[in-house]
């Protein structure tokens, strides 16, 4: 019947519908491990999609290579502009207090796309600049070439960026 056909549309939507990654929230977070840097989205058309940013970037600064990953925060669906649930100011607001780039991207568009990936790449490789630069020593003493006593990543600093 009709009735059967609609209600198996919309369990096919039920489940076809991106939960944000609640369901591959174990996958996601291996992957934080081996990533040097994050693009972080949410959907500008939806407002849990902005409040669960906070919660992604916890997720972040507990499974990442280092506690303060680099991280470009992105507002996607900037052209469907009368669909806006989210503010450009509260969004700016929400990565001015993680110090973190801000863009307003569009997928459809590819407005601001290249422009975020970018940033994002020019934040990696001045992080990755700095540790072929110089290492970090625990005393304060920078070495051009890495610490005099390699059991010094050993310590309890270990799993922390050293950039």
């Amino acid at each position: 019947t009709i009735q059967q056909v609609q209600m198996e549309q919309q369990a096919d939507n039920r489940r076809s519908t991106c939960s944000c990654g609640t369901q591959f929230r174990s996958l996601t977070t291996a992957f934080f491990r081996d990533a040097m840097g994050f693009l972080l989205l949410f959907d500008l058309t939806n407002e849990q999609s902005f409040l669960n940013v906070r919660n992604w970037m916890s997720q972040l600064q507990i499974h990442a290579y280092c506690e303060n990953p680099d991280v470009v925060l992105c507002g996607n669906k900037c052209d469907l502009s009368d669909q806006r649930a989210v503010t450009q100011g509260q969004a700016r607001e929400l990565a001015e207090k993680y110090g973190i780039p801000y863009f307003e991207t569009s997928a459809a568009s590819g407005q601001n796309v290249s422009e975020a990936i970018d940033v994002l790449l020019d934040l990696i490789m001045k992080r990755m600049e700095r540790c072929v630069d110089k290492s970090w020593i625990p005393d304060g003493t920078v070495r051009p070439n890495g610490p005099a006593n390699p059991d010094l990543s050993e310590g309890s600093d270990r799993g922390k960026c050293a950039c």
